[in-house]
């Protein structure tokens, strides 16, 4: 029932496209909840768990954080949208930031280093 907890989200925004696993972080799922509500700006998940093939069928790197439910792309519409979504992020210890033209990247892997924000 751990979804039923969960007020912006819903599992299926974070399901795998080829294999409709969702195999997502609990402690990073709550914390893209709190990040929504303070953002206030919509959150669409763009990419959230991937398992190998379909991580390897996007160009994914094999230690990919999505491959392990610890990262997601969430579509993004205009510049203030962006810095409220990555100023939330922060403000809520997210320590991996990919900045896209189209999207930003929340990564919390705890196998990868921290205080990161980089661009595609």
């Amino acid at each position: 029932m751990f979804w039923t907890n969960i007020e912006y989200f819903n599992e299926k925004e974070f399901a795998c496209p080829c294999c409709g696993r969702v195999e997502m972080n609990d402690n990073f799922i709550y914390k893209l909840d709190a990040i929504r509500e303070l953002a206030d700006v919509v959150m669409i998940i763009n990419s959230g768990f991937r398992c190998y093939r379909h991580n390897l069928a996007v160009g994914g790197k094999p230690t990919s954080a999505h491959r392990y439910g610890y990262a997601v792309d969430i579509k993004t519409f205009s510049s203030r949208g962006r810095f409220q979504l990555i100023n939330a992020a922060l403000l809520r210890g997210i320590p991996r930031i990919g900045v896209a033209k189209d999207f930003i990247h929340l990564d919390v892997d705890p196998n990868k280093p921290g205080s990161l924000i980089w661009t595609y």
